[in-house]
């Protein structure tokens, strides 16, 4: 039998560890349901069908935690704050936001240390994109 080095084996990534793209796409999924009922949300999704911004986040968030690189290979560098940029992001829009994100990390069930990184990431992306003052 041979023995491998404590430490020598890569460590699972946040993607992996959550379940991957399964995961995200659950988390998204549910995210835009809340999204889709908002009056203060939806109209930043000028698209009829939320379909293809579901897609985007899926698949930033899948990159960003370790997963496929898919994101950057469709559409570049993701450039949050430049992307945001025509809509107005003010603190209203940051709660609702995290409202309805809340919801969806809360109905994935991760293990709690799992859930404090994810959730950790998502306050500080969701502040990040205010653009407006109060």
């Amino acid at each position: 039998m041979i023995e491998i080095p404590r430490g020598t084996l890569p460590e699972q990534t946040f993607y992996e560890q959550v379940g991957g793209e399964k995961t995200f796409r659950r988390l998204v999924h549910r995210f835009y349901q809340g999204v889709a009922g908002d009056p203060l949300l939806r109209p930043m999704y000028p698209e009829e069908d939320l379909g293809p911004a579901e897609e985007r986040l899926v698949l930033f968030l899948m990159q960003y935690w370790g997963g496929p690189r898919t994101y950057s290979e469709n559409r570049g560098h993701p450039r949050l704050r430049m992307r945001h940029a025509p809509f107005v992001v003010d603190r209203a829009a940051h709660d609702a936001w995290l409202r309805h994100m809340r919801d969806a990390v809360d109905e994935l069930a991760l293990a709690p240390e799992l859930e404090h990184q994810l959730w950790n990431y998502m306050t500080y992306a969701a502040a990040s994109m205010i653009n407006t003052a109060d």
